[in-house]
Parts: structure tokens; sequence; C-alpha cells
């Protein structure tokens, strides 16, 4: 399946799960300091940034080949825990009363611009440029994660189709690799050793 599929499916579902969180869970704890709100906000921004980036002028040259690059290269960049989580509070509050609605509605616009992309288009991202498909290979393990998150949160079936989890699981346990931990990310899933509190390869 293309990285654009695999894009939109994997926001389609988001959507969908958006829409069976009940009024009364919004409030509840989701991720770090985030609230269930607070964390859908975060998530939709996988899908806002691809309808921002496309819009703007598409960069001359690439500076991170790929996804795996693009995790190491930007960390420093645009990764500062506060402002992620401050970003992710203010993406909820923009969700309203309809945060599905809204959602779908995002999705609706971005699809739009993806549609129009000639191949190999690239994107900025802060700093640096990558491949647009690079890039959404990044939304599709946000969306992925995320909604696990979000569905662990609320109860609510997260409905994630299977080739979008695949990649995901393709793109992290490779992401393990090139950042030195694979040892560890091999023992533990072959059930070998449990991973160590903390880890993380994003």
């Amino acid at each position: 399946m293309a990285d654009s599929a695999l894009f939109e499916t994997s926001a389609a579902a988001f959507v969908r799960l958006l829409e069976r969180i009940r009024d009364d869970q919004w409030t509840l704890p989701a991720l770090g300091e985030w609230d269930v709100r607070g964390l859908a906000g975060h998530t939709s921004r996988a899908i806002l940034t691809v309808e921002a980036y496309l819009a703007a002028p598409e960069p001359a040259e690439a500076t991170v080949p790929d996804a795996l690059a693009y995790y190491g290269a930007l960390a420093g960049n645009i990764g500062d825990p506060a402002a992620v989580a401050r970003r992710g509070v203010q993406a909820g509050a923009a969700l309203g009363d309809r945060p599905a609605m809204v959602a779908a509605e995002a999705l609706r616009r971005a699809s739009a611009r993806l549609a129009e992309q000639p191949p190999g288009r690239l994107v900025a991202v802060g700093p640096h440029s990558l491949a647009l498909d690079e890039y959404l290979r990044t939304r599709v393990l946000e969306l992925v994660v995320h909604s696990v998150d979000l569905s662990r949160a609320t109860g609510a079936p997260h409905g994630l189709p299977g080739p979008a989890v695949e990649a995901a699981c393709a793109l992290a346990g490779s992401l393990a690799a090139r950042s030195g931990r694979a040892e560890e990310f091999l023992m533990a899933v072959s059930g070998r050793d449990g991973l160590p509190a903390g880890f993380s390869v994003v």
C-alpha cells in the first residue's frame, strides 16, 4: 500500500475513534500530562501538518534522506517536550465541541492536497526537508501509536487497519536498529527479555 494510502486510512481510523469517545471521557488522563483531549489534539497534528506543509513552497532539495533520519535530524529542533505538550493542548482545544467532525474536515483538506502532488514531492519540516512519502511514514507511526494510546485511555476500539499497523511496527524496528538498540528490541519481541523502563526509539 502506498504511503499516502497508509496515511489516509490510519487517519480515517483516528477520526472514527474520536467518534467513539464519550463526552465524559475527554478529561480522562491519557499520556503524560495530556488528558484525552490533549492527546487527541496532538494526534490531529499528524493530519494538520501534512496540510500545512503541502501548502508551503516546495524546498529545493532534501536535507534528510528518509523517515529514519528525520527523527534524529529534527528531534533537537522541534522536539522540545514542553513545546510538543503545549501544541497538543492547543490543538485539542481547537477540536472544539465536535472533535471528530473537525478532524474529518482536516483529513479531507489534507487528502485533497495529497491528491495534487507530483511524484518526488519534497516538504520542509522545521529547518530540514525530506520526501513527502518519507514524512508520511512518520505520520502513520504517530497516528497508529497515539490511536492505541487513546484506545487504552478510553476503552474505545481503535479499528486501525492492518497495513498501517505493520508499517508502524516496521518503522519502529528500523528506528531501534538505527539508534543502536536493535539487540534490546529483538530480545524483547522474541520473548527473551523485557524492555527496560522508558525504552523508546522515537
